[in-house]
């Protein structure tokens, strides 16, 4: 193991983090004041921070109130004086997220035309925003929600079913809150950055329909709730779709992107003499089959100098996915590191680092984990079967107890997975 390698991927993962931080991203990006009221309304990982970033730059004499809704143990370490923060659970909704999501569907309601809608949206938002649609309850959304993320569907299709079960999601916040108008800041955390997938899109036109919803919920093989077949084949099911009215004044500006993030990563790279390749900020797929094919071309890195000759770093983001099949912990960034490991089989000179951008890989305590080529033989002496751990999905029963998690914290912020390999 090489300490200073691993240094070297640690100072990447932090510029990633780093180059999303709201603090930096939200201030240039703020819209002038309205002539009447402004509603500051959010949620997702990052929601609190933003709204820090919104008080400290927003003028002291413009009339503003809002709420916004984060992930437990994200908030703010003190009460903002104009912006209420509350906490609420991710990746299961709960009935702190429904009152919030509720709050926040009233408080936009009644505006009029010289009042300004500022949405602060980040990753998370989805299961942070709760508001089951007519007729369905939080404990059916929580039904479906757990079995969407057992079955490996990517973020696009969970967000398809998750819109047409809600009543804010999909753009009817956008409705609820005309004609007033709207300015939406997003920090992606999705594949391809495409709006109306963030967060769910509350104020975003919503080209998916119930049809797609109830075909993905098919193909998943996931038996759901009576109450919500029976929603999802009404007509009211439909979301707001492009060209309504609710959207004539609605814009959404993207303030931070996992492609921005891979960038100062590599910039970091660069600087300690390693050539990066950047492979895509959208990479997406079973974990331990992603690992399998970059395992792949770092070992030609290695072999044949290409696509890089060493020194160099792969550079990845996206959200890949797990199908949970055994009965251990870690998110997704553990398993492709546990299927790296085993596909590498402890080849020389290369080290890896994968940790989800929010701080908290699944549901666990760490961001990820760090890989080195001496990872297998450190696991088999002390009775860690690698393979076996991978199989059981047991990516943190593999790194904990080799002590090589990386543990960030809630970070704040959220533009997706972060992943990095070092060939020598």
């Amino acid at each position: 193991m090489s300490e200073g390698d691993l240094d070297l991927l640690r100072r990447m993962f932090a510029a990633a983090v780093d180059a999303a931080a709201p603090s930096r991203c939200v201030p240039p990006h703020l819209p002038p004041p309205p002539k009447g009221r402004t509603v500051v309304i959010g949620a997702g990982k990052a929601a609190a921070a933003m709204a820090e970033a919104v008080e400290a730059h927003w003028p002291d004499e413009a009339p503003m109130s809002g709420l916004v809704v984060t992930r437990y143990g994200h908030g703010s370490k003190k009460p903002l004086g104009r912006i209420e923060v509350v906490e609420a659970s991710h990746p299961v909704p709960d009935a702190a997220g429904q009152a919030a999501a509720a709050r926040i569907l009233a408080m936009v309601r009644g505006l009029t035309a010289d009042d300004l809608v500022l949405v602060l949206m980040s990753g998370g938002a989805s299961s942070l925003l709760a508001l089951p649609a007519p007729g369905i309850s939080l404990a059916d959304k929580q039904a479906v929600n757990r079995a969407l993320l057992k079955s490996g569907a990517n973020i696009q299709a969970m967000n398809c079913v998750r819109k047409h079960l809600s009543a804010i999601k999909g753009g009817r916040l956008a409705a609820a809150a005309a004609p007033a108008a709207i300015v939406t800041l997003m920090i992606s955390d999705v594949p391809g950055d495409d709006p109306s997938v963030i967060g769910s899109g509350p104020t975003v036109p919503d080209a998916t329909t119930a049809e797609d919803a109830r075909a993905i919920l098919r193909r998943a093989g996931i038996a759901v709730p009576e109450p919500v077949a029976a929603w999802l084949a009404r007509p009211e099911a439909e979301t707001p779709k492009p060209g309504d009215p609710a959207f004539a004044r609605a814009r959404e500006i993207m303030i931070a992107t996992p492609f921005a993030s891979l960038e100062a990563a590599a910039a970091v790279a660069r600087a300690a003499g390693v050539t990066p390749l950047i492979l895509g900020d959208a990479i997406e797929g079973e974990a331990r089959e992603v690992a399998a094919v970059m395992a792949g071309m770092a070992r030609s890195c290695a072999a044949h100098g290409a696509p890089l000759a060493p020194p160099c770093v792969l550079v990845s983001g996206g959200e890949t996915t797990v199908t949970v099949r055994g009965g251990g912990r870690g998110g997704r960034n553990l398993e492709f590191l546990a299927g790296l490991a085993v596909a590498l089989g402890g080849a020389p000179g290369i080290h890896a680092i994968a940790g989800d951008t929010d701080g908290i890989d699944g549901t666990e305590d760490n961001a990820g984990a760090v890989l080195a080529p001496d990872t297998l033989a450190r696991a088999r002496a002390i009775g860690l079967d690698p393979a076996s751990c991978l199989a059981d999905n047991d990516g943190y029963g593999l790194f904990a107890p080799l002590g090589d998690l990386v543990v960030t914290g809630p970070t704040r912020t959220n533009v997706n997975d972060f992943r990095a390999i070092l060939i020598r």
